[in-house]
């Protein structure tokens, strides 16, 4: 397995970029109530495959539920890059706060996504932790929001003396303030299982689980043919936007067929997978077979087929925006993709 981290880097860096790109234009073609049905869907699957599964790893079990679940999110999100601050109460109530610049809301990303889309995210996530801890008196509070200006997301899980019905497993609250901030509080993950390689990694597969999640979540909330129709553009214009920084990142140059392939081969490889270049003459070009592909793991046929679909407009976004024409031709197998990338004399078009 190739441990180059600056292309691991790289690769939580475009799968992030992706993200936000897919956010706006869901929120700008398809409205507030579309991207709020996606981000819920989104992160209740998000929800489903890591919250219960990552407690033991984390070392939060056996900890009081409001406490863990605050802690839970201080360190999963710290992980994958995202900086949030932790404050415990009381043992049934503690918060959380992420300052910004917010990950998920990158830039001025953060101007275009409705408020929505934060509402979907804590219905589908937050509001559930109590469902998935057996505890039908833990609920959130969040008192300020992404979007509204006030002073980023925050919040506090607390556990009632009550059983709380659906409607209030998540409430509102805006003139709350969060206790004072203690930097010796803050939860972190053990130094001698965490070192730069694996935080890497560990911020990678945080990036890439939004897209793997993301382009299936969508597919049931606008259907098949417009999801694609959005995600492949998106992911597109991500590559020939992100072109130059991954270069940077790398040591390419922008020239042609070689170095393109030279440049998809480490950034595959900081995905995890297997790459072998293979030579050709200047008609043929050159041919890349990649193995292993991360990005589909453990996916359904139609699901690797939709993702695939999505993701590899990313890479040709890469390939398209050098000095040099080039054609991209993509062959997948079961359990591989073989590229051919060339000189042409045509100019790229969207497929």
């Amino acid at each position: 397995m190739n441990d180059n981290l600056h292309a691991i880097e790289a690769q939580a860096e475009i799968h992030h970029q992706y993200l936000l790109g897919l956010q706006l234009m869901v929120a700008v073609r398809e409205g507030p109530g579309v991207i709020g049905e996606w981000m819920f869907r989104l992160f209740r699957r998000q929800h489903e495959e890591k919250f219960l599964s990552s407690f033991q790893k984390l070392g939060l079990e056996g900890l009081p539920d409001a406490v863990a679940c605050a802690r839970y999110h201080v360190l999963a999100n710290s992980m994958g890059g995202v900086p949030v601050e932790y404050m415990e109460e009381t043992d049934k109530k503690a918060w959380v706060r992420f300052r910004y610049p917010r990950w998920m809301y990158d830039g001025p990303t953060l101007c275009g996504i409705p408020v929505e889309a934060s509402r979907g995210f804590l219905k589908g996530w937050y509001a559930q932790n109590g469902v998935s801890l057996k505890n039908p008196r833990l609920g959130f509070v969040c008192v300020s929001e992404d979007m509204t200006g006030q002073f980023g997301l925050c919040g506090y899980f607390k556990e009632y003396e009550h059983d709380l019905s659906e409607d209030e497993r998540l409430q509102f609250a805006p003139d709350e303030r969060p206790p004072p901030f203690d930097r010796d509080a803050q939860p972190a993950p053990p130094a001698e299982h965490w070192n730069d390689i694996r935080l890497a990694k560990a911020n990678r597969n945080y990036a890439v689980e939004y897209i793997r999640n993301g382009v299936r979540e969508l597919v049931g909330v606008i259907g098949r043919e417009r999801a694609l129709e959005l995600g492949t553009s998106a992911a597109r214009l991500t590559g020939l936007q992100n072109w130059r920084r991954i270069s940077a990142a790398i040591g390419t140059e922008d020239d042609g067929p070689d170095e393109a392939a030279r440049l998809l081969a480490e950034m595959f490889r900081g995905m995890g997978d297997d790459v072998v270049i293979t030579d050709q003459d200047e008609t043929a070009g050159v041919i890349l077979r990649q193995g292993g592909l991360r990005i589909v793991r453990g996916l359904s046929a139609d699901e690797r087929e939709d993702l695939l679909a999505c993701w590899i407009e990313i890479w040709r976004g890469v390939v398209h925006t050098h000095r040099t024409f080039m054609d991209v031709t993509v062959v997948p197998t079961a359990d591989s993709l073989t590229w051919t990338i060339a000189e042409s004399n045509r100019v790229p078009h969207t497929r």
